[in-house]
């Protein structure tokens, strides 16, 4: 894919584009993805871009979009002032403001990640400790892609991630739900030839 395909494809007021990735970021590629979350800011009007508000890869994508157009980033956090003081993005949306049981998919989305299964059952039950919080961001990182009666789904995954581990971690259960719903994403394989 170019990037004259997916800003026709994707520039539109209904679409929401993930750009996220692994808080490790090479320092060679740091100023590529601040690069590519302005780039696509410039050459598109309507896309809302979501983050995670992570460190690494999340704050780049985040810098560079919103050093172009901040009112269209979106940050979901896992609980409310997760890093609110990085938070640059003009809309925040806190898992906190979820009621999970009334989010049944949220919830089964994220089970499938059978390494926090248990914890998402604790957290989801009320549970919260210094364990059980760990749910809470990949609860978040599902409610990016697939989102809720209240959050808008994503329409397409731009992902900064490991080449030497792909699809671990966060970023890799963010990869398994666009994967699952069958939400499109590329990583820096593609979009390093977008610059």
């Amino acid at each position: 894919m170019k990037i004259i395909d997916f800003v026709s494809l994707y520039d539109k007021p209904t679409s929401i584009v993930l750009l996220e990735g692994k808080r490790e970021v090479v320092s060679d590629d740091c100023e590529k993805i601040r690069l590519i979350g302005a780039r696509l800011a410039t050459l598109t009007r309507h896309i809302i871009f979501r983050s995670g508000n992570a460190t690494g890869a999340d704050q780049y994508f985040s810098d560079g979009v919103c050093s172009v157009d901040p009112k269209r980033m979106q940050v979901i956090t896992p609980y409310i002032n997760h890093r609110k003081k990085s938070n640059i993005a003009y809309d925040t949306v806190s898992l906190d403001s979820l009621n999970l049981l009334t989010e049944p998919d949220l919830v089964y989305q994220s089970k499938l990640n059978k390494n926090i299964e248990k914890l998402v059952n604790q957290f989801v039950s009320g549970i919260k400790d210094r364990n059980s919080i760990k749910a809470a961001y990949i609860l978040r990182d599902t409610l990016k892609v697939i989102g809720s009666a209240s959050v808008a789904p994503a329409s397409f995954g731009i992902f900064y991630n490991n080449l030497a581990k792909p699809k671990s971690g966060g970023t890799g259960h963010t990869m398994n739900v666009c994967r699952y719903n069958n939400i499109p994403f590329i990583d820096q394989t593609i979009w390093f030839n977008w610059l």
